[in-house]
């Protein structure tokens, strides 16, 4: 299971909001998950990720300058597994919605590249934000569909060959 975060602004993180960002390097861990089981039949465990951007007006040499900056999270404390219920297989499931994340993460930035710095462009990078996080939305809920959450093992196994290899064509 999926759950997706939409946060516009990256800010100072107190101790109970600590998130992860992504990275190739790191994968995550049972022990990432720190949330509490939600009291469902159905679901062994949820992966909260999100897409996340700040603006920064930068000023020098009489030019002015955007720097927009966009990072995929994970965020530890509203995650959640069934120890009985999960293995792998769902642990694999589960790192591959935080990939997914990033893969939207990083279609988001490409499409900023056109995007003119004028008056209204607060409102034309949120209005992109809404679309990609629709987009992710619904690619999520594709995933698990196909994958039957899991446990249709074969068809897990071609999405994790996908987006790993989406992720290595995008980077």
């Amino acid at each position: 299971m999926f759950l997706v975060l939409f946060c516009a602004r990256v800010e100072a993180q107190n101790e109970e909001d600590r998130v992860l960002p992504w990275t190739s390097e790191r994968r995550l861990t049972w022990a990432d998950y720190q949330g509490r089981a939600l009291k469902t039949e159905w679901a062994s465990a949820t992966t909260a990720s999100g897409i996340t951007y700040s603006l920064n007006s930068i000023i020098g040499n009489n030019e002015s300058r955007l720097e927009i900056i966009v990072v995929s999270l994970f965020y530890p404390d509203k995650s959640w597994y069934k120890p009985d219920l999960c293995d792998d297989v769902v642990l694999s499931h589960e790192q591959l919605h935080f990939d997914i994340t990033e893969l939207f993460a990083r279609k988001f930035r490409e499409r900023l590249k056109s995007v003119k710095n004028d008056k209204n462009i607060k409102k034309k990078i949120r209005a992109i934000f809404v679309e990609i996080n629709k987009e992710l939305n619904t690619f999520q809920n594709k995933y698990d569909r196909e994958t039957n959450y899991s446990r249709n093992v074969p068809e897990q196994l071609v999405w994790n060959k996908k987006i790993t290899e989406d992720l290595v064509v995008e980077e």
